[in-house]
């Protein structure tokens, strides 16, 4: 049943997203000092979720060309960003930020699925 409301799906794609954006950085990090490594990074969840990042949305299984794997946003290498001597282009600082970033917005999709189960519960007469 809360599956099919569009707040619970979004709430969802959005910690998805913000999970996968964590993992990015840190997989960013943990690569700082490999000789070559270009630094990656998925698009904002606000282009993702509107569908600018290039494919079409799809909201349904049922609409013409959906592939379940296309609305997930998929990692490229950061763009502008300056390389070392080594060809290495990660700055941790920007990673830091970037992992700051992700935790806020995991939490503010955490927040949206809470509020809206308490409106659910609250509309029912439940507390």
């Amino acid at each position: 049943m809360f599956d099919q409301l569009e707040v619970f799906r979004t709430a969802h794609s959005m910690a998805v997203h913000a999970g996968a954006r964590h993992a990015l950085a840190a997989r960013n990090i943990a690569n700082a000092d490999t000789p070559g490594y270009r630094a990656r990074d998925i698009p904002p969840f606000q282009e993702v979720a509107a569908g600018t990042t290039g494919s079409l949305r799809t909201t349904r299984p049922g609409h013409i060309g959906a592939d379940p794997g296309a609305a997930r946003a998929q990692p490229a290498e950061r763009a502008g960003a300056l390389s070392d001597p080594n060809g290495n282009s990660v700055s941790l600082e920007l990673e830091m930020l970037t992992a700051v970033e992700a935790r806020r917005q995991h939490d503010r999709a955490l927040a949206i699925y809470r509020n809206a189960l308490s409106l659910m519960r609250l509309s029912l007469g439940r507390r």
